[in-house]
């Protein structure tokens, strides 16, 4: 149900729709809506803890999945688009039924400790980079880094090693900084993702261990 919803509200964006199409991609939206709230209630009732289910990951996908709908009722075109983009949480409901997934949540819960300690370590060099590339460029580009706060969009594209090129430092100073933060960015991406793949490895052996 969660991939023909999903295609029914792709579809709706074709231009050109007959009135008749756009009234069967409608009913199947309604349709699958009622089916997907009936699921929900159904879930919290079954629930054990209702509450803690309420606020679940998977909780919240299943209400997310419905909600956008009953939301857009009384709203204007803009808002009505952004809240229609919610309904793409439907295809996260397909997560529930994947072993991959739920051996994704262990290791991510095996390596909690290290990940928190490695994003606060990663913020903290963030807002480092973006301190160092204001001071040695925003004498030579005022209307770039206009401020350290400015300087945090040029920090972040450059330790996920992406950079845009929409900032970019002109002095040599600037330069070497760059250099070096560049080389962390290396080890920003590659060491969660070394902590992860382990966890995995761990997660993925337990599984073969006990079948």
């Amino acid at each position: 149900m969660c991939l023909p919803a999903l295609s029914s509200f792709s579809i709706n964006t074709f231009p050109g729709l007959t009135q008749e199409q756009k009234r069967i991609l409608n009913f199947f939206e309604v349709f699958s809506v009622v089916i997907f709230t009936f699921e929900y209630i159904c879930r919290v009732y079954a629930a054990q803890n209702r509450l803690n289910f309420i606020f679940s990951f998977y909780g919240l996908i299943d209400l997310m999945a419905f909600l956008p709908f009953y939301m857009a009722s009384g709203m204007d075109l803009r808002a009505l688009r952004i809240v229609r983009l919610f309904q793409v949480f439907r295809v996260l409901k397909l997560l529930r039924y994947s072993k991959a997934v739920a051996r994704f949540s262990r290791a991510f819960r095996m390596v909690k400790e290290e990940l928190v300690l490695f994003g606060v370590t990663a913020l903290i060099l963030l807002y480092l980079s973006a301190v160092g590339i204001y001071y040695f460029e925003s004498a030579a580009q005022p209307e770039q880094f206009k401020s350290i706060f400015h300087s945090l969009w040029w920090a972040v594209t450059t330790l996920t090693t992406v950079g845009y090129g929409d900032m970019y430092p002109v002095t040599l100073g600037g330069r070497i900084f760059t250099f070096f933060v560049l080389l962390i960015g290396l080890g920003v991406v590659a060491i969660p993702t070394g902590l992860v793949a382990s966890a995995l490895s761990k997660a993925r052996l337990e599984d073969v261990e006990s079948d």
